[in-house]
């Protein structure tokens, strides 16, 4: 299961990236892009006994897509279906979707405390988060933080939370993180990052 799911974490971090890169700018060509980002998403279908995920076509460019269908079922998954639009729909039992969601929830928490310890951000001193993943908090040396690219940790928490809420269902279009950056010396938030939108941002300018 582990090997299935952080091809879905890869995978799904690099559409999120994709779908921001393309972000287009008029109004009319936004209405286009929100209605093919929806298409593309990722879909959950909880039903009495199953799960069924539809991961997009876009997904899987470049994968040998029988190797991939051959993981899945290795890890568990009961059924892999190809769709026509080139999309796989993952059939697991709902015990199964739940141990699915429980590596995501330890592999971000792995990926916090490497955060925390690696020394990579050194202006960081605690990252806290809620149970959705829906809020992070990152407690920092302000003057620190402010003179360094540590900010780009923020990126990966808002873009794990988000495929977080969508691998438990929630509809990409509701999904959102919010990312709070509190000064260590005087406990105020003196910065706030919202994901998607802040993706959104990014491309506009």
């Amino acid at each position: 299961m582990r090997k299935f799911l952080l091809l879905i974490l890869v995978l799904g971090v690099s559409l999120l990236g994709a779908c921001s890169n393309n972000e287009q700018t008029n109004e009319e060509k936004t209405t286009s892009a929100s209605k093919e980002e929806k298409k593309d998403g990722v879909s959950v279908d909880k039903g009495l006994l199953n799960v069924e995920v539809t991961l997009p076509a876009s997904f899987f460019e470049g994968e040998d897509i029988d190797s991939t269908i051959a993981e899945a079922k290795k890890d568990g998954v009961k059924e892999v279906t190809k769709n026509k639009d080139g999309s796989l729909t993952y059939k697991m039992s709902k015990s199964k979707h739940k141990e699915m969601m429980k590596e995501v929830e330890t592999s971000i928490k792995e990926s916090v405390e490497e955060a925390k310890t690696s020394g990579d951000y050194a202006s960081i001193n605690d990252i806290t988060y809620n149970k959705s993943f829906s809020e992070f908090t990152l407690l920092v040396d302000k003057a620190a933080y402010e003179n360094s690219m540590d900010g780009f940790a923020a990126i990966g928490f808002g873009m794990t939370g988000m495929m977080y809420q969508m691998y438990n269902g929630v509809d990409s279009d509701d999904t959102k993180v919010t990312i709070f950056v509190k000064d260590k010396a005087t406990e105020k938030t003196f910065d706030e990052i919202v994901y998607p939108d802040a993706l959104e941002e990014t491309s506009s300018n």
